[in-house]
């Protein structure tokens, strides 16, 4: 188990949280030095195949950064989770419990239970509690009355399947991760919501041409998004819902840009400190 803690100056910010959110999809810690303005960033990943890797990567973008790793017994960070891990509510619909929070449950909620794993989300991150605070906002309104089957695309630990499960729907959850995928499976069977969901490794591509969702999610990256668009377009239903995020503030207008071109028109965009998600509905 790997424990992951580097610096930058505030003119290297930007870049390590795009670096970060797109390696490191479960979140890290941020510390601001007095001493000399820079940032810390501290993250785990628990036997993850790809931190040798990762560890090049950091090395190579960020020199100079004070790159530390160490190793840390999975039982004290296990007990380290259970001190200061706090449910997360979104909106009015959903919260997300770990296993020993369950009992805490609240009645007027939808409650998602996530084992906490250092490789994959918890649900703290600002843009999976946008999605899901985007998702139950769609069910408020009734748009996802007529229980629309739905696209999880980059679903990590499963957490926007497991709501959207627990709305009724029905739908698909990929992830290019083998081990997300593993993670998602596991958590859906926790959630009692696992006949429902239909998971694969691999990315958009991996879908028959001709199938279509009547809401897709995507908590992924603005380049990606970018990148995808034309094939997520084309696996929207007519009169279908879309909502996307993992974009940072600045980047929105050139995600949202992106598909109002392909004809969906203007999206409403919701913020949450530095992130923003967009809802076409």
């Amino acid at each position: 188990m790997d424990k992951f803690e580097f610096a930058v100056l505030q003119d290297d910010y930007e870049r390590a949280i795009a670096f970060l959110t797109e390696r490191v999809p479960q979140g890290w810690e941020e510390n601001l030095s007095p001493v000399d303005g820079r940032t810390w960033f501290t993250f785990h990943l628990e036997d993850h195949p790809l931190a040798e890797e990762l560890a090049r990567e950091l090395a190579a973008a960020f020199p100079g950064s004070d790159l530390k790793r160490s190793e840390v017994d999975p039982q004290d960070w296990a007990m380290a989770w259970r001190d200061f891990f706090t449910p997360v509510q979104t909106g009015e619909t959903f919260e997300v419990l770990p296993p020993w929070l369950a009992e805490q449950r609240d009645a007027r909620r939808k409650s998602i239970i996530i084992e906490p794993k250092m490789a994959f989300g918890t649900g703290h991150h600002p843009t999976t509690a946008l999605c899901l605070a985007a998702i139950g906002s769609l069910a408020e309104s009734g748009r996802l009355d007529a229980k629309p089957e739905f696209l999880d695309l980059g679903t990590g630990s499963g957490i926007l399947a497991i709501g959207l499960a627990l709305l009724g729907c029905r739908g698909v959850a990929l992830d290019i991760d083998p081990q997300a995928v593993a993670c998602a499976e596991e958590n859906l069977a926790a959630n009692h919501v696992a006949d429902m969901v239909s998971t694969a490794v691999g990315s958009i591509d991996c879908l028959r041409p001709e199938r279509t969702f009547g809401l897709i999610v995507a908590n992924i990256l603005s380049g990606p998004l970018i990148a995808l668009s034309r094939p997520v377009h084309s696996h929207l239903a007519p009169g279908s819902a879309l909502v996307l995020s993992g974009i940072l503030t600045e980047q929105a207008p050139s995600v949202a840009r992106t598909y109002a071109q392909l004809g969906l028109g203007e999206p409403k965009t919701h913020i949450e400190g530095e992130w923003a998600a967009l809802v076409w509905a």
